[in-house]
């Protein structure tokens, strides 16, 4: 517990440290800010870019509506902090306080809040994945190359996952009249993230949308030209594919490599972190000066048994960045947990789709208002008796309710009469989830259990 003293100093005199200048760390250092925090403050990103939004990235900028340059984050109060742009964090030493850079400089640290997010996990084979017209979508350097390959009207755009980004993506290319080739290993579209039963219905959104959907195949390999073009793929069906554009949308990878062998408690699924942000080590002791928040981290959540879960969410990223920044300079007493109820949001094919609560953890679904063949509708997902997540197309007015329902762990299946029971109305039904051993693309939400590491650390008796 931090003495008046000592918390007086470190609000006045500490140096806080934040490692990713995206928008968890945007709003975290204005959070500081406003909350008092007068010492140094210093954000270091791997980008050459001042922090930028990304949903547009995937729709306005691939639509040719935005510049790639014009998605600058708004800045909600003046943080005065030294930028250290364009250069990686490569390594923690927790003992000494400091953050090593990949020019060679430290940085030291009172405090330290890690939101290093998540990159775009790229095609396996190397030389494949270097073949021109290959692409991921990430970075805002990633939207205005990919924009720009699309306003020269290539003949076929492959895109690979049907995840929501990769959906997105398909939606904006056939915005533009573009030829789309999706090819996802899973059943339907999003059925990692809401299930086959709603994966159906994106289905149908998108071979009406005039999609060459392509279900429970794999891209097994991607040919060149002799040029070093990109012009096939190779599914594991048998059929090939011509394509002179291809998307990789095979999800995320989470940017914890720099911090191994550092003893904090991080790994491929994420940094694990108690409900008030601060991060485990790798023997499940908490840590009182590092923090994470965003993409990067993992929490446990009362809402959803205590396991811990990694969000790949806007909303959810400027909430957990408020708590760590609050908990960083605060009286332990003053600490406040993060329990925000997830929500994400996605807009393609001329549908709205809004999402609260973890839809992957249900295991049945009943389609409460509207209907699915309408594309119209409020599907509310249940887990063991009780209301866990829900999804709107284009009938988001309604999820407030069902948030309180997650929010107060109300029955399922919901028993208010504003629950559409219309003659003939669906009784709940199996939500047609992958088995989790079989990995599909695009889930949002990670469930990564209850272990504050992804390694079994090895102790050494001292001598």
């Amino acid at each position: 517990m931090l003495g008046d003293v000592a918390a007086e100093r470190l609000r006045s005199e500490g140096r806080i440290v934040v490692v990713g200048a995206s928008l968890a760390g945007l709003r975290a250092a204005e959070a500081l800010r406003a909350e008092g925090f007068t010492g140094s403050l210093t954000m270091i990103g791997d980008e050459p870019h001042e922090p930028y939004d990304r949903p547009p990235l995937s729709k306005q900028v691939l639509l040719g509506r935005a510049a790639a340059e014009r998605t600058a984050l708004p800045r909600l109060r003046a943080v005065d902090a030294t930028w250290r742009l364009g250069v990686a964090a490569s390594g923690l030493d927790m003992a000494a306080r400091r953050v090593r850079l990949a020019d060679g400089d430290e940085v030291p640290y009172d405090r330290l809040l890690i939101a290093t997010g998540v990159r775009a996990r790229p095609w396996p084979h190397e030389a494949e994945a270097e073949l021109d017209g290959v692409f991921v979508l990430r970075s805002r350097d990633d939207s205005a190359a990919l924009a720009r390959r699309l306003d020269a009207g290539p003949r076929r755009v492959l895109v690979i996952g049907a995840g929501f980004t990769g959906s997105e993506i398909a939606s904006a290319c056939r915005e533009r009249g573009l030829p789309v080739t999706v090819a996802e290993r899973g059943e339907a579209p999003l059925v990692g993230a809401l299930g086959g039963v709603v994966g159906a219905v994106a289905a149908d959104m998108q071979r009406e949308g005039g999609v060459d959907l392509r279900c429970g195949v794999m891209v097994t390999a991607l040919e060149g030209d002799a040029s070093g073009r990109v012009r096939a793929a190779r599914l594991s069906d048998g059929s090939t594919v011509e394509s002179d554009v291809v998307v990789v949308s095979l999800g995320a990878t989470r940017n914890t490599e720099w911090l191994a062998g550092s003893g904090l408690g991080a790994g491929p699924r994420g940094i694990a972190c108690d409900a008030g942000c601060r991060a485990f080590d790798i023997r499940g002791i908490v840590t009182d000066d590092i923090y994470a928040a965003g993409d990067v981290a993992r929490c446990p959540h009362p809402l959803f048994g205590y396991q811990f879960l990694a969000l790949e969410h806007w909303g959810n990223a400027v909430a957990q960045a408020r708590i760590a920044a609050h908990n960083m300079i605060a009286e332990s007493t003053e600490r406040v947990p993060h329990m925000e109820v997830p929500s994400f949001w996605s807009a393609q094919f001329g549908v709205n789709i809004k999402s609260v609560g973890v839809p992957s953890l249900g295991t049945e679904i009943l389609i409460s208002q509207g209907s699915l063949e309408s594309r119209r509708f409020v599907g509310v997902y249940g887990y063991q008796g009780r209301v866990i997540g829900a999804v709107s197309f284009d009938h988001g007015r309604w999820l407030p309710f069902y948030q309180e329902l997650i929010e107060t762990t109300a029955p399922f299946p919901p028993p208010f009469a504003t629950v559409d029971r219309r003659p003939g109305a669906q009784r709940p039904v199996d939500a047609e989830f992958p088995d989790p051993s079989v990995p599909t693309h695009g889930p949002t939400v990670t469930l990564s259990g209850y272990s504050p590491a992804d390694r079994r650390p090895t102790f050494v008796p001292a001598h």
